[in-house]
C-alpha cells in the first residue's frame, strides 16, 4: 500500500513537472487529445448497441 502511495505520489509529481514549460496552446492540445480517448471508446460501445 505505502509502494503505491510512493508510486503515484512520484508519477503526479512528474507530470506536473512536465506540464510548467509548456505554453497555453500545448495544454490545450493535450487536453483535446485526452478528451478524445476518452470519447472514442464510448462512441465504439455505442454503436455496438442495437
Amino acid at each position: 500500500m505505502l509502494l503505491r502511495l510512493v508510486y503515484l505520489t512520484v508519477t503526479k509529481a512528474f507530470a506536473v513537472l512536465r506540464l510548467l514549460p509548456m505554453s497555453d496552446r500545448d495544454k490545450d492540445v493535450e487536453i483535446l487529445a485526452l478528451r478524445h480517448q476518452l470519447d472514442a471508446p464510448r462512441t465504439r460501445t455505442h454503436w455496438a448497441c442495437p
